[in-house]
């Protein structure tokens, strides 16, 4: 297992630490509700050091990344991002990720941790046109600070002006006294906030610093499990639940990052099957009776016939109530149609619900 440069802080706030995409990562510190209302409502900081990273750089970089993701990155300028997947040939996705452009040449990919050498030599394999590539996921840390206070938080630790940020937009600039640190208005949990890119020897430096700044905005480190909780109220795709290699973008509603404006991996059998019509969709529900739905647990109809199979589940803490997301087939994806979790083998009443959960 790997640490992050972080990962003695974590064991020394007490923190429950648990194995995750290889790396040794906190899932809780105090309690999945208590952390989970720190972001909702005030900020709380995820330690994300365990993402990877990759720097295209050169003529043909765009090039590249236009041919192996499903968005269209030639709309990117300097200082945005974009979300996007790549695709395979099968019809499924190998990986979801952001694209940064830095400048016209140089580019950021993030993708997730258990994907990195994957994404890696997927990636590589089209690149046929000598795109230089580097993997600095391994020297790279990552804080996400997430939350409604996030901006006033962190503003006396940059000359960066965070609340006039638009989302999905990033800078260089000095953070906390730090320079060359990539500071990003994105996010994965619907809270606002912001992402924070720096080498590792800075850690200690960079952590310390966000929490006596946010100090008198009582200021939580924060685990993997309320990352879950706020993401999936959110219905954001979390990779291998609710994505994975035989799910199609089109199914899982990921149509708006998928632009057949131009070609790129299996775009051709993406565009035939959104003309075609879909036969299963991702969807959200709430339970109607007790239970909580989880991972691979099946969906069936009134008559207990087998409708889908739940990717994501859980008791959400900001709405008091059980939700999920999972595959069905297209006729029972309709908004209001009741569907039944098997929950031990006993349907449970739920219904389908628009995404997100939390307005």
């Amino acid at each position: 297992m790997k640490n992050t440069a972080l990962t003695e802080k974590h064991i020394a706030l007490g923190a429950k630490i648990v194995p995750f995409a290889g790396y040794n990562m906190p899932v809780t510190y105090d309690g999945i509700n208590a952390e989970h209302a720190t972001v909702r409502n005030s900020v709380g900081v995820f330690d994300v050091s365990h993402m990877g990273e990759f720097i295209l750089k050169g003529e043909n970089a765009l090039d590249l990344i236009q041919r192996v993701t499903s968005n269209d990155a030639s709309k990117l300028y300097d200082g945005k991002v974009q979300y996007s997947c790549l695709p395979n040939q099968d019809g499924g996705i190998v990986d979801d990720l952001l694209v940064y452009r830095i400048d016209e040449k140089s580019y950021m990919l993030v993708v997730n941790a258990s994907n990195i050498e994957k994404d890696w030599n997927w990636i590589q394999q089209f690149n046929t046109d000598d795109v230089e590539m580097h993997n600095i996921s391994d020297k790279t840390s990552l804080l996400a600070i997430q939350g409604p206070k996030a901006a006033d938080a962190l503003q006396t630790l940059t000359d960066v002006d965070l609340a006039s940020m638009e989302y999905y937009t990033f800078v260089k600039g000095t953070f906390a006294g730090v320079e060359n640190v990539i500071i990003s208005a994105t996010g994965y949990t619907g809270a606002g906030g912001f992402e924070i890119y720096f080498d590792n020897e800075h850690a200690d430096k960079i952590w310390n610093a966000i929490f006596e700044a946010g100090k008198a905005y009582n200021i939580k480190p924060i685990g993997l499990a309320a990352r879950d909780t706020l993401r999936l109220e959110m219905g954001f795709c979390l990779y291998g639940n609710d994505i994975d290699d035989t799910t199609s973008p089109i199914e899982a509603g990921l149509g708006w990052i998928t632009k057949f404006s131009k070609p790129f991996t299996n775009s051709e059998a993406l565009q035939a099957q959104k003309e075609a019509g879909i036969q299963k969709k991702l969807i959200g529900f709430e339970m109607i009776d007790r239970g909580i739905p989880r991972h691979d647990y099946e969906i069936a109809d009134a008559n207990g016939n087998i409708i889908g199979k739940v990717t994501s589940g859980t008791q959400s803490p900001s709405l008091q109530k059980a939700i999920g997301m999972g595959y069905l087939t297209k006729e029972f994806s309709k908004e209001g149609t009741e569907i039944y979790i098997l929950i031990r083998n006993t349907p449970v009443k739920a219904k389908v619900v628009k995404f997100p959960f939390y307005k």
